[in-house]
């Protein structure tokens, strides 16, 4: 599924859990093959699919880098996730297509 137009095939997304309530076993089973995904493509999608976590992690607020502030942040994807990372603590996001 990681094809050219793999972010236009999403449906669908899923909040399925975050790395502070899974073991180091599942969090690896879940980062298994992620690669890097575009940050602007992931935020539509958020805000689009899971509009409540959209908000709640300040996704449409000024960037913090742009305020001086620094809070790390990484999107990553694989064949059945995204993974959305704020604050050093990992979004597993379902992907359904």
């Amino acid at each position: 599924m990681l094809v050219k137009d793999f972010y236009n095939s999403i449906n669908n997304l899923e909040y399925e859990c975050n790395c502070t309530s899974i073991s180091i076993a599942n969090w690896d089973k879940l980062m298994e093959g992620a690669l890097r995904a575009d940050k602007y493509k992931t935020n539509r999608l958020v805000k689009e699919h899971l509009p409540y976590l959209f908000k709640s992690l300040g996704l449409d607020q000024k960037s913090l880098k742009d305020l001086n502030r620094y809070n790390p942040y990484n999107y990553y994807k694989t064949k059945t996730h995204l993974i959305l990372v704020h604050s050093n603590i990992e979004y597993f996001l379902k992907i359904k297509t």
